[in-house]
């Protein structure tokens, strides 16, 4: 898995402190009773929630939740799993879904195990392409998968508040191996949105 690596273990209450200075420094009082709990709450957020990927571990998952897969199975996709991540620039949210498909090889994964998947990818400070990227590469690595694929399609906090403030626009990626590589596949498999990845 590629993307931005955590270096150390979260310091809650050295994260707190600095998102009380952060408030401080942008001109708010961090003390008053509406901004009271704002560092804590902030914090506990990101690390149980919208960071909580960096606490997992994608082949413990996969393992766990999959099972020997019996000979010449179809392709497996599942569609519209919620995803959200935090963009490294900004450090704002980017919202949407994904579809995911495989071709199972010796391993056979729970339907909650690939949604869980893209969980985990998502929940690190990362950039979209990347999700799709490192949920391939896991189910090609970790379950013997002879095909893969992941269509991520986000719509970011940081183009739609900010900047150029295009507050329709959803940006999608994707990534594929193996089998799924083939354009005839993907559109067999993914009708239009094989198409879309041409």
């Amino acid at each position: 898995m590629a993307g931005i690596k955590r270096v150390s273990p979260p310091d809650r209450g050295r994260a707190e402190r600095a998102l009380a200075e952060f408030l401080d420094a942008l001109g708010f009082d961090p003390k008053s009773p509406e901004l009271a709990e704002t560092p804590a709450r902030a914090v506990l957020a990101f690390t149980s929630e919208l960071l909580a990927g960096y606490d997992l571990d994608a082949a413990e998952l996969l393992r766990e939740g999959s099972e020997p897969a019996a000979p010449d199975l179809d392709p497996i996709v599942v569609r519209g799993i919620r995803v959200a991540a935090v963009c490294p620039h900004h450090l704002l949210v980017a919202e949407g879904t994904a579809d995911v498909g495989y071709h199972p090889g010796s391993t056979l994964i729970g339907l909650g195990t690939l949604t869980r998947l893209v969980s985990l990818m998502a929940a690190r400070l990362v950039f979209q392409e990347q999700i799709a990227s490192d949920v391939v590469s896991a189910l090609m690595t970790h379950c013997g998968a002879s095909g893969a694929y992941c269509r991520v399609e986000l719509h970011h906090a940081c183009l739609r508040v900010r900047g150029a403030q295009e507050h329709d626009a959803s940006v999608a990626s994707f990534a594929s191996a193996g089998s799924f590589r083939a354009p005839a596949f993907l559109d067999a498999i993914l009708g239009t949105k094989g198409a879309e990845v041409r």
